[in-house]
């Protein structure tokens, strides 16, 4: 459980630093992603997460 907690505090350290760092240009970058059609974020999603998958496959092998 403890693994747990530290992974997920330092995902949110790491999703949050560009927000901290650069708020200005993440309003952009978030407005552009409203262009991006539906189809095209499922599929980018759908590849980070096997992405992820694997780095967890393997790092753990």
């Amino acid at each position: 459980m403890k693994f747990l907690l530290c992974l997920i505090g330092m995902v949110m350290i790491i999703e949050g630093l560009p927000y901290f760092a650069f708020p200005a240009k993440m309003k952009l970058w978030v407005s552009k992603i409203l262009d991006i059609s539906d189809g095209a974020l499922q599929r980018f999603g759908f590849t980070l997460m096997i992405i992820g998958l694997l780095s967890v496959y393997f790092g753990r092998k």
